[in-house]
């Protein structure tokens, strides 16, 4: 069973920076895509970011120029730089891992798309105080 782990998350306040990484472990296949997604508090999950497997980006209008992706160790580790921090980054991020080309989208999925054609981690919780 594929196996993704987040850690990274943190309190920091507005103006600061946060790496998450995301461990994929267990893989039997290579993904068709990846996303760092967030759930902020009462509210339902967005996507933060999406990269396909020849490394094309999208990002949320919300985060561009401040947020990075990057992957490593052979693409079995997702990054997400996250610069300039604002109060309403504060969320639970999510890193995902599409296994169907249904899952992928042009742009990115939904989390429904995830849900049903890939896999998630259990999250890493980010706080940004004003």
């Amino acid at each position: 069973q594929v196996q993704l782990t987040e850690s990274g998350g943190g309190s920091v306040q507005a103006g600061g920076s946060l790496r998450l990484s995301c461990v994929l472990s267990k893989v039997s296949r290579i993904p068709y895509c990846m996303d760092w997604f967030r759930q902020p508090p009462g509210k339902v999950h967005e996507r933060v970011v999406h990269i396909d497997n020849e490394g094309s980006t999208t990002y949320a209008e919300s985060v561009k120029g401040r947020f990075t992706i990057s992957q490593g160790n052979g693409n079995s580790t997702l990054f997400l730089q996250m610069n300039n921090l604002k109060p309403e980054d504060t969320a639970m991020y999510y890193c995902a891992a599409a296994f169907h080309a249904s899952g992928c989208p042009s742009g990115g999925g939904t989390w429904e798309a995830i849900q049903t054609f890939g896999r998630w981690g259990q999250g890493t919780q980010v706080t940004v105080s004003s």
